[in-house]
């Protein structure tokens, strides 16, 4: 959410950023949110007069009474009833033009960096650097699901009979090697000097509509029936939301947080057959990455955040590159992101594994969480987010890049002393 002041002093940049970001069915709410904004400032001011007038002229009432002047003092207390009931109505007015100026800005973009690419869709996204060589062996890969089953690793029959589709049984070794990909997410973030949470996996609606744009809310979000509560599609929503109508001390910055959760989203659409298994499903576990950090420091704490998710790949030997999301592929909340993408050796091409942002001061407006400073007043501090590790989704890269032509799979070194010692699995099937 956009500061007011903003609308009041430069309402063009904020209508020019909307057309980056190919939004312009909002262009008119700009306008909008000025005009009430204005018409909230004069029923304010009009209530601040009439309030001042009510108590000059209610002191009139004693000193008439006083005076023996009966009559006047009623005339006098009729004035002040009236005035009573223009506050009352001037009162209603107000929070009317407030929650209709709270809708408009909560819909209206956030201002992107000016590093932004301005593309129409992830179509037009931008490669920036890739990692590692991309390796195409010389056997056949096979998809996802059929390495598993050869380890006895993948029951997605099951789930559906228990769940329906995106959802999924993993047994074995398969889960075993789930299991320890995010325990070595967890001691890599760790190592690297965060805070390790295990937070709510359920959050209330004012958190839900303080950490994301409501498009997201109804294409992500799965509601608890009959109560406040939704289940988190990543646990960047909790750990933001932990810090809801706080105030922190510039000593207590940054805050940098690493928090394990499952995940769950309802995934909206049809997908193709690489999207099928364990890609695109509706839960899944996750190790992120939190940042609360003074506005300045941002940009250098969004690098070392997609860098933290390159070094953790790199440390498996999985290829991966980062590519930076356009205007039109940026979430309405976003400064800037940048996608790391893994190297599939089936597809011969890179997918997505883990997304970091920048959301500037947008959350912290929306939630409420400020920073005391005592010398240059309280301000809004920037949020920022990055998948360490994904699983299963991860997996997939994982085995792909792993498997031998006799269908074994390497452990790498780092993963050994969470998997038993083995150094390679060997399929069962």
């Amino acid at each position: 959410m956009l500061d007011i002041k903003l609308f009041r002093t430069n309402p063009e940049l904020i209508k020019e950023n909307i057309k980056k970001k190919f939004q312009d069915e909002k262009l008119a709410m700009v306008d909008e949110v000025v005009e009430k904004d204005k018409a909230y400032r004069d029923a304010k001011t009009k209530g601040d007069e009439l309030r001042a007038s009510r108590n000059k002229i209610s002191k009139q009432i004693g000193a008439l009474m006083g005076q023996g002047k009966k009559d006047e003092a009623e005339e006098v207390k009729k004035q002040v009833a009236a005035i009573a009931q223009e506050l009352e109505d001037l009162q209603a007015l107000e929070a009317k033009l407030s929650e209709e100026i709270r809708e408009r800005m909560l819909v209206i973009p956030n201002i992107i960096d000016d590093s932004v690419p301005i593309g129409k869709d992830d179509s037009e996204n931008v490669e920036v650097e890739r990692f590692g060589e991309p390796v195409v062996p010389d056997f056949e890969v096979p998809y996802h699901v059929d390495i598993m089953e050869t380890f006895s690793g993948i029951d997605l029959d099951s789930a559906r009979r228990t769940s329906g589709n995106g959802f999924y049984y993993l047994s074995g070794d398969i889960a075993r090697l789930h299991s320890a990909i995010l325990s070595y997410a967890r001691d890599f973030m760790i190592d690297r000097g965060f805070t390790y949470y295990v937070p709510p996996f359920m959050i209330r609606s004012d958190v839900v509509t303080g950490v994301m744009s409501f498009s997201e809310m109804e294409n992500m979000m799965y509601k608890i029936e009959g109560e406040d509560l939704y289940l988190i599609g990543t646990s960047e929503h909790s750990m933001i939301g932990k810090f809801i109508n706080t105030f922190l001390n510039e000593e207590e910055l940054p805050q940098t947080l690493t928090s394990y959760s499952p995940c769950f989203r309802k995934e909206v659409g049809s997908h193709g057959i690489e999207e099928r298994g364990v890609y695109r499903i509706h839960q899944f576990e996750k190790q992120e990455m939190v940042v609360v950090c003074k506005p300045e420091d941002s940009p250098k704490w969004f690098v070392q955040l997609y860098t933290n998710t390159v070094d953790f790949f790199r440390s498996l030997d999985i290829p991966v590159r980062t590519l930076e999301c356009c205007s039109g592929d940026l979430a309405d909340l976003k400064v800037k992101s940048i996608d790391v993408e893994a190297w599939s050796p089936r597809q011969q091409k890179y997918f997505e594994v883990g997304s970091c942002s920048n959301l500037g001061d947008a959350q912290a407006r929306r939630l409420g969480i400020r920073v005391r400073d005592q010398e240059n007043g309280n301000y809004f501090p920037h949020t920022l987010n990055n998948t360490v590790v994904a699983p299963p989704r991860m997996l997939i890269a994982f085995l792909e890049n792993n498997i031998d032509a006799e269908g074994n799979v390497a452990i790498p070194e780092p993963l050994r002393m969470y998997m038993g010692g083995k150094d390679k699995l060997v399929p069962k099937k």
